[in-house]
């Protein structure tokens, strides 16, 4: 069990959770509201009011948080940081239970691998109908994830990255192989070669196999560029400065494969990661090289800092070569995205609208939220090259994320869906439940829309 979970048995004291509007009518003992009302308190959204018992010590919390459409289901991930150690209870108001103590876990969470955090012994008693075994399973998902981003890109590089996916195979029984440095060529991933080949670090694409042959096959693909400079196409320093977390969706990939593999889902699990540094050398590749791609097209190099598509074009067309019942792939791509969403929703991309519908409704319930953007085609044309089937930028630099994702289209074909997200795997600042730095996005909301469809 998690340490910040205490167990049912726990002497523990309640956090009335309590809205503004509803505070006067709450189920809360007349000594306490009495107290509230003296010391101001009145409900406000993320307020904690601590009670006293009248023989000394504390009588429990009061806990303001937000109601209808303004309701926050991670509200609780702001506890581990407000109540004084010891174990507590949740009371009143709590929309989910079950997403409340997710928040709460969450929430405890800090990065400690280069400098201790203080933090204190606030535990949490499950309430009841929460199945901790999920609990754990989507906390330590989270964290895998997190950990992963948060690391710079000096301790975090490709052979790191692949550290992690074999440390992952290996704890659920799969498979793991990686092809790397001058293999990728004999084996044709051309265009992950050429974009990780200026750095020290060889460039290299793993690959992960569990889970039983005879159920549908997914396969998860994830973006992992352990730093990116821009290549020839030079960031400024500003815009370097959080390039670690460019392996984000190699990160979140590898999180959704441990929901999925700890509670064996009916998956045949595939799972494609292109580690590279896009770095600068003398054999880094140039703007308007011509590079060949693994299912053939030609790529005409508009921009060496749009290089995420190009490994993922790869990993994705070899993907596809199996026709899975489901290609979904995860990328920190691009800035546009971030312009029309902003860092806390991720874009989505599909065709299946099936298959939208069904995540945009288990996002929702999960309070794991995204957004759904077009593959408009009459912007296929901004990709057009005189002189290669493809360039792998647009011409005007308009829909910056919509024609990333018509870039990566061109590669799949056979799956029967492709799912396509665009994310930021960072939280500029803290939210309930959500630390600063790292994070782990869309995960589950597919986890419950996979338990839906397999199982």
């Amino acid at each position: 069990m998690l340490d910040c979970i205490a167990p049912a048995s726990s002497l523990s004291l309640p956090v009335w959770c309590v809205t503004k509007e509803t505070f006067a009518s709450a189920a809360v003992p007349e000594t306490a509201r009495r107290f509230a009302e003296a010391a101001g308190f009145g409900g406000e959204a993320g307020k904690l009011l601590l009670v006293p018992a009248a023989e000394g010590g504390l009588a429990g919390a009061l806990f303001g948080v937000a109601a209808g459409a303004r309701a926050d289901a991670f509200a609780a991930g702001a506890l581990p940081g407000l109540l004084p150690a010891g174990a507590w209870r949740l009371e009143g108001e709590v929309a989910s239970p079950r997403l409340a103590a997710l928040a709460f876990a969450l929430g405890t969470y800090r990065f400690t691998r280069y400098k201790a955090a203080a933090g204190r012994d606030v535990r949490l008693v499950l309430p009841e109908g929460v199945d901790a075994d999920a609990l754990v399973r989507t906390v330590e998902a989270v964290t895998l994830t997190r950990d992963l981003v948060n690391t710079p890109a000096n301790d975090l590089g490709p052979p790191e990255l692949e550290d992690a996916a074999r440390a992952l195979a290996a704890r659920h029984g799969g498979t793991f192989r990686s092809v790397t440095g001058e293999r990728l060529l004999a084996e044709n991933f051309p265009m992950i070669h050429a974009v990780g080949r200026a750095a020290d670090r060889a460039p290299r694409l793993i690959e992960i196999r569990a889970g039983d042959p005879s159920h549908p096959k997914v396969t998860l693909v994830g973006k992992g560029v352990a730093f990116d400079t821009g290549g020839l196409d030079l960031k400024p320093s500003s815009a370097m400065l959080l390039m670690k977390k460019d392996m984000g969706g190699a990160a979140n990939a590898l999180g959704l494969a441990h929901l999925l593999l700890s509670r064996e889902a009916k998956v045949n699990l595939r799972v494609l990661i292109p580690a590279v540094e896009n770095s600068v050398s003398a054999s880094a590749f140039r703007p308007g090289d011509i590079l060949k791609s693994r299912k053939g097209l030609s790529v005409e190099i508009g921009n060496t800092d749009a290089e995420g598509r190009l490994v993922l074009a790869d990993a994705l067309a070899l993907a596809d070569e199996e026709a899975p019942d489901l290609v979904i792939d995860f990328a920190t791509l691009t800035g546009a995205a971030r312009v029309a969403l902003g860092p806390q929703l991720p874009a989505a991309f599909t065709q299946d609208e099936d298959l939208a519908a069904d995540l945009a409704r288990h996002a929702m319930v999960e309070a794991d939220p995204l957004w759904r953007l077009p593959l408009w085609a009459p912007y296929q044309g901004m990709l057009d090259s005189k002189i290669a089937d493809t360039n792998n930028v647009s011409s005007g630099g308009l829909a910056g994320a919509i024609t990333a994702a018509l870039f990566l289209e061109k590669f799949v074909g056979a799956a029967r869906a492709w799912l396509h997200l665009d994310l930021f795997a960072w939280n500029s600042g803290a939210r309930p439940g959500r630390p600063e730095g790292g994070e782990a996005q869309t995960i589950r909301a597919l986890d419950a829309l996979l338990a839906e469809r397999y199982g």
